[in-house]
């Protein structure tokens, strides 16, 4: 008879868990008593904003995880070899590398990949904690109605916290399938960009509980430039995709020229197998290895849509400037801009540095944070002719005082 406990061994899943609780417990304890005097809104504003800083770091050290060929460091999942980190797992792993010197499974690599683990369910706790935190509050404000002048509770919803929530479960899911699934190029992309619209998510949720906190709406801007911060989020989103898979099909080296490649404006290029999404690592769907020409365009299309976003980052940053209460993501937006320029160029003319590739995702992790940002805190709104002179005016309101006056 088939020993089905052999089968089901949960031991490597509550021990990552342990150790999520373990990483969530002192930034939860940290916030709770830093902030015990404010109201709720404030208590998860600072939890959120923590929540969001500690994603965005998990983020970058997914893309070191990603840039060191530590992905595969634990073959297998939750656990490494079936236990809970590699201290158990060191006769497998010295197995495996003793066979492959410089192959994926080695002991820092491994080690690599359960850190990553342990990071994220740590940051999937902090996120549980919030939905629950944010679901009670609720709770007490439906059988405490607010008082009329306290506008705290105004945008306060748990319905963000709860999408949140599902979003780091099937977050969590990908991961699992990009190892189960050996580095499968599509799922790999669909896990980076699942990590940048958590932290979309996440910066929203920060955005209005601070508003909340502060009884204050989002200011008014003009249906142009609100619309031109909706294209310039999707061209950064699709840029973003494109940049995945260019990372996950180790293309960024098929181009090691600028602003030319190979010599040439439009060197070969095979587009029908460098987009062919279905398929394993290295090869065609039909199990054909890649032609180098299928890495040079999925690299040449990343580095046109490249000039796009620029010039539309630029664009938008121009525009925010003419808002005072937007200035601010203006300059945010303006210098994550030439990082990504002069870390994306890093990496195709010093040949792929870790840090600069590392830079290069954190740096499109953080655009899309801060364009969420600025999604958040404007509205589409009239604009008189002359608010802007008003807005320089020593001692003159803001758009938001001005509305609330009126």
């Amino acid at each position: 008879m088939m020993d089905t406990g052999s089968l089901y061994d949960l031991t490597p899943v509550a021990w990552l868990m342990a150790a999520g609780v373990l990483i969530a417990l002192g930034p939860l304890v940290w916030v709770w008593r830093r902030n015990a005097g404010a109201g709720p809104a404030r208590r998860l504003h600072a939890l959120t904003v923590l929540t969001l800083f500690l994603t965005f770091d998990l983020t970058l050290f997914g893309a070191f995880t990603r840039l060191t060929d530590s992905g595969l460091g634990c073959p297998d999942w939750p656990g490494c070899y079936g236990n809970a980190s590699p201290v158990g797992a060191r006769h497998e792993i010295a197995m495996a590398q003793s066979a492959q010197p410089t192959g994926p499974v080695t002991h820092s690599k491994a080690w690599v990949e359960m850190v990553h683990r342990y990071l994220a369910t740590g940051v999937g706790v902090l996120i549980l904690a919030l939905a629950g935190a944010t679901w009670a509050v609720r709770r007490r404000q439906r059988r405490m109605p607010p008082a009329p002048a306290d506008g705290e509770h105004a945008t306060l919803s748990a319905w963000w916290p709860a999408l949140t929530l599902a979003w780091v479960c099937l977050q969590g899911a990908f991961g699992a399938l990009t190892v189960t699934w050996k580095l499968f190029p599509a799922i790999v992309t669909l896990h980076l960009l699942g990590a940048v619209v958590l932290l979309v998510l996440l910066c929203i949720q920060a955005v209005r509980y601070r508003q909340a906190a502060a009884d204050r709406l989002p200011t008014p801007v003009s249906p142009a430039l609100r619309s031109g911060l909706i294209a310039t989020s999707a061209l950064l989103l699709l840029q973003i995709a494109l940049g995945g898979w260019v990372s996950t099909n180790y293309a960024v080296l098929a181009c090691t020229q600028f602003p030319t490649c190979q010599g040439s404006w439009w060197p070969p290029m095979n587009f029908a197998q460098g987009f062919e999404i279905w398929r394993h690592l290295g090869v065609t769907g039909s199990g054909v290895p890649l032609d180098f020409s299928a890495l040079t365009a999925i690299h040449y299309v990343h580095r046109l849509m490249a000039y796009a976003v620029f010039a539309a980052l630029g664009v938008l940053a121009w525009q925010l400037r003419r808002t005072p209460p937007l200035r601010p993501q203006a300059r945010w937006l303006a210098g994550l801009a030439l990082l990504q320029l002069a870390t994306g160029l890093g990496n195709v003319l010093l040949g792929w540095p870790l840090v600069a590739a590392v830079l290069h995702t954190g740096g499109a992790a953080a655009l899309a944070v801060v364009l969420t940002w600025t999604l958040c805190e404007s509205r589409r709104g009239a604009v008189a002719a002359t608010a802007h002179e008003t807005d320089k005016a020593p001692g003159a309101p803001h758009n938001n005082q001005r509305e609330a006056a009126a």
